[in-house]
């Protein structure tokens, strides 16, 4: 008995390092910032500029500009958990052809920006970003793009700052509900620090809302960016695209996902 209750404490020692170890260095398992810098704008594409803008924080943030002489919109673009804005170029090129300026904007810790990502973070990011582009001459709707975990973001500044639509790809509905399939031994619940409770926030947005997700997505199960977009509030769409994963080329900035986006915000009356 003595051994067994050695044995037992040793395993719950163990059990316990590990759980602090995974609380001390969640966000590293949430966030993949590239390094940066990233190059200038005008090496993505020829109307390129390079801007920079401030949170109310104190956080300098860079990012590249897009401006067409186009319907007046304005799309801003939360990028999802990895890389940097570089890897949005071709959906920024996509949606220029349909008229719309874009703004592509790297978040704390990402690009060469300072700072490290935090849930709070990144809604002051994407504040600044927003309240930067309504300023820019000849826009004077915006719309806002958020993917995977930018999609949270999207409905966070949604609820503080409506847009004129929200397009959400690979949305989910919490980040306690995406670390619950892919870690259903760990108290998830009660270890995250950054939850991004999108299911709570997205009753609150009384604007269009379209919702595109890959039905063989393994990061963020179709399910889960099902159930946020029942939750949605009407007028809203939801498009399936068959075959496809989460970090596949069709919902970068695939024909299909592109051809629904233009067909929403049109049969929206945003341009």
């Amino acid at each position: 008995m003595r051994r067994l209750a050695v044995i037992v404490a040793i395993v719950a020692l163990v059990a316990s390092g590990l759980l602090a170890l995974l609380w001390s260095q969640q966000r590293r398992l949430i966030y993949f910032p590239s390094p940066g810098p990233v190059p200038s704008a005008a090496t993505a594409l020829h109307n390129g500029r390079d801007v920079t803008f401030q949170t109310d924080d104190g956080i300098r943030l860079s990012a590249w500009y897009f401006p067409v002489v186009g319907d007046g919109v304005g799309v801003l673009v939360c990028n999802g958990n990895g890389g940097d804005r570089s890897m949005r170029v071709e959906l920024a090129a996509s949606l220029n052809r349909m008229g719309h300026s874009v703004l592509l904007f790297d978040y704390r810790g990402y690009g060469g920006n300072p700072g490290r990502p935090t849930e709070d973070g990144l809604a002051a990011d994407a504040r600044a970003a927003q309240e930067w582009l309504a300023k820019q001459p000849g826009v004077e709707q915006i719309v806002y793009f958020g993917e995977s975990l930018g999609a949270a973001v999207a409905v966070g500044l949604a609820v503080q700052r409506a847009p004129a639509a929200l397009v959400l790809r690979s949305p989910f509905t919490s980040l306690v509900d995406v670390a619950s399939v892919h870690y259903p031994w760990l108290p998830v619940g009660r270890m995250l620090l950054d939850r991004y409770p999108s299911i709570e926030r997205i009753a609150s947005v009384h604007v269009p809302v379209l919702v595109i997700a890959g039905d063989r997505d393994d990061i963020v199960p179709e399910q889960l960016s099902r159930r946020l977009y029942d939750a949605a509030q009407e007028p809203k769409q939801y498009v399936l695209v068959p075959g496809v994963g989460h970090n596949d080329q069709e919902l970068l900035d695939g024909k299909q996902m592109l051809d629904e986006i233009e067909g929403f915000l049109s049969s929206s009356g945003v341009t």
